[in-house]
């Protein structure tokens, strides 16, 4: 229950930062990301708990085919390293401001909604039939659940700062079992698109470090 206790958290710390009153004030105003409002990335953000709810409760995007390792899944999407106007990225940008449109109380309440029912699907002691993979639409491939459920956490760590530095709020501090393993997936495809001189001077010998080693 590791990848589902560690999501249950960083979905927790999501929703409270989503709650946070300097959001409903900025909600139509510019974020810290290009061409998105603080209601779309707070949306994006929660759409992080929705996608993992819409799974488990009505089956979407379920699939058992054989799952590709999460390295590969990030070798394969498109969005990394795509410029702003890829249509990748508009994709999520126009996704995002289209659910932001029904304002922060639905958003938050069906983020709440989401997550209480999460709650008792992974915390139940009867046995839970949790999806083997997931394929999202967009996709030509799979990751396992628990893959799955770390790239939500992944996404929840990295918005979750974009939205505190867009209305001045402080970020959340993620405990380890919730940060580690993120920290450890970005070390893991920066390591793939920049290679290991460049990842380990970055961190270790910042004289030597020429380049950025950003994982997206």
């Amino acid at each position: 229950m590791g990848a589902e206790r560690e999501f249950l958290v960083a979905a927790r710390s999501a929703l409270l930062l989503i709650g946070e009153v300097q959001v409903v004030q900025a909600w139509d105003t510019p974020s810290a990301l290009p061409e998105m409002t603080v209601g779309a990335l707070a949306a994006h953000l929660g759409s992080q708990v929705l996608t993992a709810h819409a799974a488990v409760t009505a089956g979407e995007a379920v699939t058992d085919e054989p799952p590709v390792s999460l390295l590969e899944h990030y070798q394969r999407v498109a969005w990394i390293g795509s410029g702003l106007d890829h249509s990748s990225n508009v994709t999520i940008r126009d996704t995002a401001e289209q659910s932001s449109q029904a304002g922060h109380h639905a958003l938050f309440a069906s983020v709440q909604s989401a997550l209480e029912d999460l709650t008792l699907a992974f915390g139940s002691s009867l046995p839970v039939g949790l999806p083997p993979a997931i394929r999202m639409p967009w996709w030509d491939w799979s990751v396992s659940f628990d893959d799955f459920l770390l790239t939500r956490v992944m996404e929840i760590v990295v918005h979750s700062d974009d939205l505190a530095v867009s209305v001045g709020v402080e970020p959340p501090a993620f405990p380890e079992p919730v940060l580690g393993p993120v920290l450890a997936l970005l070390v893991g495809i920066s390591l793939r698109r920049h290679g290991q001189a460049a990842v380990v001077r970055a961190l270790s010998r910042s004289e030597r470090a020429t380049q950025s080693i950003s994982a997206f």
